[in-house]
């Protein structure tokens, strides 16, 4: 796996903090100075993480599980829904639906009543409706679909969240901490990190940040659905080889089963007159007498 690019994240401004007022004290390890009454963040730190966090979500993706990208900002919108579609992960970009992980069955409720519009629609059912109750069941579907549209294929819980600006999605990433999910944040100078799994300091408002980081974090998510698919695919052949042995074992064994069976029969014929000569035996007794 490629290591991320220094000068890449000094480019996109990655580096660029709060102003001092805002800070968190506890970002203070991951602040390199302060310039201009702007914190500056530590790049090296953030290489270090980035590979860090890169490295376990290319674990998760091999192992078959979900990511569940969050971010409702305006400018990290676009640049989530485009990274996590690339790689097959759901995401939220629109509200976060309160109790979408601690009250998922709920959540799923709903999924399942779009896909239940979406059904009924199609086969005529809603051609004899008023033209006022089609048009809310019209306007019903496009409320589900903005906010749960992105999750339809989420069967079951996420195995961690990513989450760009965890001051903004603190909700998500309480309900994240509350079962135990491990959580990926971007996590900026004005934030706590004392509840991310896996932080990585960086500018979470420019667009060029959030691009960067998210290109290295998805390029290592496909690198773990790539060597899950080429371990599936050797798996597969190693199976099939191994049919094709089972299968040349049984005319081995035929072939030596014919091998055998002539043996069989001359033991058999050879022992035969022994049997006939023991009566012959018992009658010259007498006549020796």
């Amino acid at each position: 796996m490629a290591r991320t690019n220094f000068d890449q994240l000094l480019q996109a401004g990655c580096h660029f903090g709060h102003l001092r007022r805002k800070w968190n004290p506890a970002m203070a390890p991951y602040i390199f100075m302060e310039r201009n009454g702007i914190h500056i963040i530590d790049l090296h730190k953030t290489v270090a993480k980035i590979d860090e966090a890169a490295e376990a979500l290319k674990m998760i993706a091999k192992s078959g599980k979900k990511v569940l990208f969050v971010s409702t900002k305006k400018q990290a919108k676009e640049i989530v829904a485009e990274k996590a579609a690339s790689v097959g992960m759901p995401y939220v970009i629109e509200r976060w639906p309160g109790g979408m992980l601690t009250n998922f069955p709920t959540i799923r409720k709903a999924v399942k009543k779009m896909t239940t519009i979406d059904k009924l629609m199609s086969d005529g059912t809603y051609s004899n409706l008023s033209k006022r109750e089609l048009l809310q069941i019209t306007r019903q579907r496009a409320k589900l679909e903005k906010n749960l549209g992105s999750i339809a294929d989420l069967s079951r819980l996420p195995s961690a969240l990513f989450v760009i600006d965890v001051m903004k999605e603190h909700i998500a990433v309480k309900e994240a901490n509350r079962l135990g999910i491990p959580v990926f944040g971007v996590v900026d100078t004005n934030s706590d990190p004392g509840n991310i799994d896996f932080v990585i300091p960086a500018n979470d408002d420019a667009k060029d940040s959030i691009d960067v980081i998210l290109t290295a974090c998805c390029q290592a998510i496909a690198e773990g659905l790539e060597e899950r698919k080429a371990e599936k695919a050797d798996d597969k052949a190693a199976a099939e080889q191994g049919d094709e042995e089972a299968v040349e074992v049984k005319p081995k064994r035929a072939r030596r089963a014919r091998k055998e069976a002539p043996k069989a029969e001359e033991v058999a014929v050879a022992e035969a007159p022994k049997a006939e000569e023991t009566p012959a035996a018992e009658e010259e007794a007498p006549a020796a007498e």
